[in-house]
């Protein structure tokens, strides 16, 4: 009797410290949860920005690749282009290709399609096979193997109109090297050969090179023993004072074309909301 009397005295007391472990007990798992919402929001987070991250990382990569795509000059004719006489790397395509790369233009090939011998005709019944090369600017440099030979002005004209069209099709960037012939075919030949050139590059709006050989024509020190041919010398003159002044301009609006890609590509503008009255 006195021991219970003595319980259901302290049962009050029994009872509140019971009710406070239990809330006590309760209030810990509130914290836990809370910690991993935080542990997921910041996984949550840090995936977002990887995410986000890939796409800008591409879109570098992809910059880059457009900013140093291969740029092709085809360096097409006869003999003078080809280099005949000379070491393959004392020839124009090869110091040109040299010279650009000093300057900077790392991506720049310049191709070798010069052939001894070759005239206007010639020159276009291959045009199919060096087309393949794809090339972004051609230097044309034809005609003084069909003076040589007295073929007709009017035949080496429409040969040539029709080389410059052939290449403009394909996409090509034409430049093309005039040429002069020496007076022993008669004033009125030469002066109707030298007229080809301009005449073309007018009616056919493509840069024209006045005279590839200038300064080095008929200058004994410049050229071979046949007095025709450059030595690496003349080829070294060309480059820098004849052809490298006409193609930096053409040179300089690929490159900014292609920073003008790549900013369109890095930075689009989302495409206009056509109204239905606006429909394809």
């Amino acid at each position: 009797m006195n021991v219970s009397s003595r319980f259901t005295r302290y049962l009050p007391a029994v009872a509140i410290l019971t009710l406070a472990m239990v809330m006590s007990g309760c209030q810990q798992e509130p914290e836990t949860d809370m910690t991993d919402d935080s542990q997921n929001t910041t996984n949550q987070t840090a995936s977002t920005q990887t995410s986000e991250a890939m796409p800008q990382t591409q879109q570098t990569a992809s910059s880059i690749e457009q900013q140093q795509a291969p740029l092709t000059i085809l360096a097409l004719g006869d003999s003078l282009t080809e280099g005949l006489g000379v070491a393959n790397d004392d020839n124009y395509p090869a110091q040109l290709e040299a010279r650009l790369h000093e300057q900077g233009y790392k991506n720049a090939k310049v191709i070798n399609s010069g052939l001894s011998g070759e005239t206007s005709t010639g020159l276009v019944n291959r045009l199919d096979w060096v087309l393949q090369t794809k090339p972004d600017v051609t230097i044309l440099t034809i005609g003084a193997n069909d003076a040589i030979r007295g073929i007709d002005v009017a035949t080496v004209e429409a040969n040539i109109r029709t080389a410059v069209k052939r290449l403009q099709d394909n996409g090509s960037e034409v430049i093309l090297g005039g040429m002069q012939i020496y007076d022993n075919l008669g004033s009125d030949y030469v002066k109707s050969f030298a007229a080809i050139y301009p005449r073309v590059a007018k009616d056919m709006n493509v840069t024209l090179i006045p005279f590839f050989l200038e300064g080095v024509g008929g200058d004994p020190a410049l050229n071979q023993a046949d007095a025709i041919h450059p030595t690496k010398e003349g080829y070294t003159i060309i480059v820098d004072d004849n052809i490298l002044p006409i193609l930096a301009p053409k040179l300089e609006t690929f490159k900014s074309d292609d920073v003008a890609a790549t900013t369109v590509a890095d930075d689009p503008e989302p495409a206009p909301k056509l109204m239905p009255t606006e429909a394809l």
